[in-house]
């Protein structure tokens, strides 16, 4: 390959940060916004080939053209792509210090499961948003994911990601294209492929993250396909006994071979990804269903909600119980959870200083739950405490009506709460 120039287009190029099947990565910086960039620039060997090099060039860009139209927090921004001095290259994010999750499907490296839960929400959230915007990637692996230094999501990679058009007719021919150990049943047949196909790939990286073994190991292509198609995975209990249940029951959801058993779309796999992250943090005391049912009921919250209403509030939330002096929320972390106090009371603390008590049927958390903002205070528990933490993902599960009904007492709370600071503020300032 020959040497890059120092410029391409108006972008300097610096070093290099990695190589893979389709270019070499470099680090970038982009003068009329003064930031620093990923710079891929094609390989010319295959852009030259007289028998692929147009098919090469035409899925190179194809990163671009898929995901440039896509704008989330846990997906690599596309800023630019062109061509300089028969040159190809795409102008993308540049994440400081960020690596692949191939560095912790290694056994000997592997993540706390509450941080791969957290991975593969993130990367559920993203992929839903993706395939709502019609874009299947077709390609998700582990190293396709990359990491932050604070172990944050990005999707990357987009280079054979298909555009599902609504209003096409045309019947698509399916190759084989991708990474033959991450690919789904209907991808291995060439079937039409959907996102629950990239659904399946995920469900494959998060059983190496918890396990550091891939389910269909084989020594060769052919094998590998079987196993795909036909075998069961292995129940991941089986190699690594801390794993919970309710992890291993939605990861043997994610890689159904039938795709009327996997979950239809990236929002449902986050939502259970999301309630079993909540069990993590605090396995739930002995308590009935029908005894929570009760007790939220008799809350002025719920007043006007109806008994299915309440059945969907409490099966869509998370019931915490706390002992005496123990931190639920801390200052300056992020959060999107909403809190109602179902028995006991909390305390109020800012900068070190207890500033009010919440009382039961009080609740606490609103702004996070709206915009996910950093927590401005923290929050710790008086005697024994029972909470409802309601999430914004799982919320948008429960029914439309119920959904509305939450809504509108959520706004009135969070109002009363702005009116109620806004009079002590004038009360002081008097």
């Amino acid at each position: 390959m020959r040497e890059i120039p120092k410029k391409l287009g108006k972008y300097e190029v610096a070093s290099e940060i990695s190589r893979g099947n389709m270019g070499i990565v470099y680090l970038g910086y982009d003068p009329y916004i003064d930031r620093q960039v990923a710079i891929k620039v094609a390989h010319s060997d295959s852009l030259n080939d007289p028998q692929s090099g147009q098919r090469f060039r035409k899925l190179f860009f194809n990163e671009a053209h898929t995901a440039g139209r896509l704008t989330h927090p846990n997906i690599i921004s596309i800023y630019d792509a062109g061509v300089d001095q028969d040159i190809c290259y795409i102008v993308m994010e540049y994440i400081q210090g960020g690596e692949t999750l191939k560095n912790y499907i290694r056994p000997e490296n592997l993540l706390p499961i509450e941080k791969v839960v957290e991975i593969i929400f993130k990367c559920a959230k993203a992929l839903d948003y993706a395939h709502r915007s019609g874009i299947v990637h077709r390609d998700i692996k582990p190293s396709n994911i990359l990491v932050t230094q604070d172990l944050d999501v990005k999707l990357g990679d987009f280079s054979i990601a298909h555009i599902i058009e609504a209003e096409s007719t045309a019947t698509e021919t399916q190759d084989v294209m991708g990474s033959p150990r991450y690919m789904s049943p209907e991808q291995l047949k060439e079937e039409r492929v959907t996102g629950q196909s990239d659904l399946f790939s995920l469900g494959l990286v998060m059983f190496e993250l918890l396990t550091g073994k891939h389910p269909f190991t084989a020594d060769n292509f052919s094998r590998l396909v079987h196993r795909v198609i036909t075998e069961p995975v292995q129940p991941m209990r089986e190699l690594r006994k801390d794993i919970p249940e309710s992890l291993e029951n939605i990861v043997t959801r994610a890689l159904e071979k039938d795709i009327s058993d996997r979950y239809a779309m990236g929002l449902d796999l986050a939502t259970d990804l999301s309630m079993a992250f909540d069990n993590l943090e605090q396995p739930e005391e002995d308590i009935s269903q029908q005894e929570k049912f009760n007790a939220i009921k008799e809350l002025d919250f719920f007043a006007g909600f109806n008994d299915a209403e309440l059945w969907e509030i409490l099966r869509a939330s998370t019931w915490l119980t706390y002992d005496d002096a123990t931190d639920i929320i801390l200052e300056g972390e992020l959060d999107d959870c909403f809190y109602i106090i179902i028995s006991g009371s909390v305390s109020v603390w800012k900068h070190h200083m207890s500033i009010r008590v919440l009382e039961k049927g009080d609740c606490f958390g609103e702004m996070g739950y709206l915009a996910k903002t950093k927590r401005t205070a923290s929050i710790k528990s008086n005697g024994s405490t029972s909470l409802l933490k309601i999430n914004s993902t799982v919320i948008s599960q429960v029914s439309l009506n119920c959904q509305v009904r939450f809504l509108k007492v959520f706004l009135r709370t969070l109002i009363h709460r702005l009116s109620v600071t806004t009079e002590k503020i004038s009360r002081e300032t008097a």
